[in-house]
């Protein structure tokens, strides 16, 4: 079974644009380096071929898995999903039980985590230990320092 990619439709639509750009522009600018760098002679002891290569390698990568991740694109609709539990587009505040520490995520697709901001992948640990529960509910999250509960107390929609 191939992996699905779950994101809003504004992801989607801004991995488009950065694969357009990668295709056209991105590209011919690329082109252009090697083009240059061939000019500066022997290839063998030429470090700007080798970077304009690797550059050029790196471009590839990047549009491959661009092309991946639109291919298997699951476009989620915030609204048409229950307000009561925690879904993709949920924003929840929880309790640590052990310290009761209290943080506040917002559950996102896989492209669209940003951890440092506190929006979380519902792929991540803690993510699909909170997807289906309701407030009020303690949760186990399997964390590599061992197992954590936490309470969920409130959730939002956005």
């Amino acid at each position: 079974m191939k992996k699905e990619f779950k994101m809003s439709q504004a992801r989607f639509d801004e991995l488009q644009k950065e694969l357009n750009y990668l295709k056209t522009t991105r590209s011919d600018e690329v082109a252009e380096m090697i083009k240059v760098a061939r000019g500066f002679g022997d290839l063998s002891e030429n470090s700007e071929y080798d970077e304009a290569k690797n550059e050029q390698g790196k471009l590839y990568s990047r549009i491959s898995e661009l092309e991946n991740v639109l291919l298997h694109a699951v476009i989620i609709e915030e609204g048409d999903m229950p307000t009561d539990q925690v879904t993709i587009g949920s924003t929840v505040t929880v309790t640590a039980e052990a310290n009761g520490m209290n943080r506040t995520f917002k559950i996102a697709g896989s492209q669209e985590a940003d951890a440092m901001h506190g929006v979380i992948s519902e792929d991540s640990p803690f993510g699909r230990a909170l997807m289906g529960h309701k407030e009020g509910e303690t949760v186990t999250v399997n964390a590599p320092a061992g197992e954590m509960k936490y309470h969920i107390d409130k959730i939002e929609r956005s």
